[in-house]
């Protein structure tokens, strides 16, 4: 007699591959503080908040397809807000600087909504524009975002930036000491490694949360309108309320992610949030792969520590010539860019479905087509007015 159950037997399987897999990584993750050098702690929570800034990124352009070029203003939005919110009002040399002072959480609390805020101001627009256009508003707001902190001096600090007030709550401060000389199984525990386990925090949320959110009716909303604007209003999809929100998700995960580069950074300064910022974080989700938050994830990983890497093994490498150098070379940083662009084409001819298909074994991203996908969600969004749900 065949056996009719067997097909069934695989996907319970990679289910059970996937879950042993995503508890090793965490097990890791949770030990590499005790084994690591300080180098590598920063370098790994770099790579964490650019994960949850890819995150809401893909929500908005792997999901949704829309363009953004903006990305870098909102983590500007999210990392000055963090740091006027939680910072003392004073005068710092000859800068008279402002701040209210709040607790460090509830800083970083209110700096996600404000950037989250500022998205839906500027969501009426995402909503009604598409493509190059929606991408070239978003451009604005990264030289618009500069122009604010070069001269909204009191906030900003100007060209040289404002120090960041530490993250505390429970009388628990993320650095270096109170509670001074802290240590776990003989592993002095700074500031580094305390940022690591609440940025690590941070990250399962945002993961959670986005991987809920693009499972539900929403996220097939969203791939609905990504797919087919048209089709996606005759199923009853409110076409420019679900790309307005998917802006103002993105945003106010863009803004969680720029506090948490603010707490790692200790300063945050206007020239980090450039337009070469906004370009890392497409590249991000073009190669982890759209859509995906395993992707964004990943993408976010290798973008983020590739450059670190280069520069760490400069000396070791063919052509690259550690940063200030007078040898001939091309620097790390260049040679990140060059070999992260080499992966845009190289994922776009050869594997569609990023680095997270190559690992899930589909290199296109599985059945992608339109009608695929349309066929899908067509009976199971319910959306528009009750008579259209019915």
């Amino acid at each position: 007699m065949p056996n009719h159950h067997a097909p069934a037997a695989a996907p319970g399987l990679g289910r059970f591959v996937r879950l042993g897999a995503l508890v090793a990584v965490v097990a890791v993750l949770l030990v590499l503080p005790l084994y690591v050098t300080a180098f590598w702690l920063q370098t790994g929570l770099f790579a964490m908040a650019a994960a949850i800034g890819a995150i809401g990124l893909n929500v908005l352009s792997g999901t949704t397809g829309q363009l953004s070029l903006g990305h870098a203003f909102f983590l500007a939005c999210g990392a000055y807000g963090y740091v006027w919110f939680a910072g003392d009002s004073g005068k710092v040399g000859v800068q008279q600087l402002s701040g209210i002072g709040m607790p460090p959480l509830l800083a970083m609390v209110c700096a996600v909504l404000l950037t989250g805020i500022v998205g839906g101001l500027f969501s009426p627009i995402s909503g009604r524009l598409r493509g190059m256009y929606l991408g070239v508003a978003t451009l604005a707001l990264v030289f618009i975002g500069h122009h604010v902190m070069l001269n909204a001096k009191s906030v900003t600090g100007g060209f040289n930036g404002r120090s960041v007030t530490p993250m505390e709550f429970a009388g628990f401060t993320f650095t270096d000491g109170d509670p001074d000389g802290l240590e776990v199984l003989g592993v002095p525990f700074g500031q580094l490694e305390r940022l690591w386990y609440f940025a690590l925090v941070l990250v399962l949320v945002a993961c959670v949360t986005a991987r809920n959110l693009l499972r539900g009716r929403p996220g097939r909303a969203l791939g609905a309108v990504r797919d087919s604007e048209i089709a996606a209003a005759v199923m009853g999809v409110p076409v420019a309320r679900y790309r307005s929100a998917a802006f103002i998700v993105s945003s106010m995960y863009a803004g969680l992610a720029g506090a948490l580069i603010a707490m790692i950074f200790n300063r945050v300064v206007p020239d980090y949030f450039g337009l070469a910022l906004s370009i890392d974080y497409l590249a991000m989700i073009v190669i982890g792969g759209l859509g995906s938050v395993t992707g964004a994830v990943i993408g976010a990983v290798f973008v983020t520590m590739l450059p670190q890497i280069l520069s760490k093994y400069a000396d070791s490498l063919p052509l690259v010539v550690a940063p200030g150098s007078p040898d001939s070379g091309v620097g790390p940083g260049e040679a990140a860019r060059y070999l992260y662009g080499a992966a845009i084409v190289l994922v776009l001819l050869f594997a569609p479905g990023g680095l997270v298909g190559l690992l899930r074994g589909r290199p296109g991203g599985g059945p992608s087509g339109r009608a695929a996908r349309l066929g899908r969600i067509k009976g199971s969004i319910r959306t528009g007015s009750k008579g259209q749900s019915q």
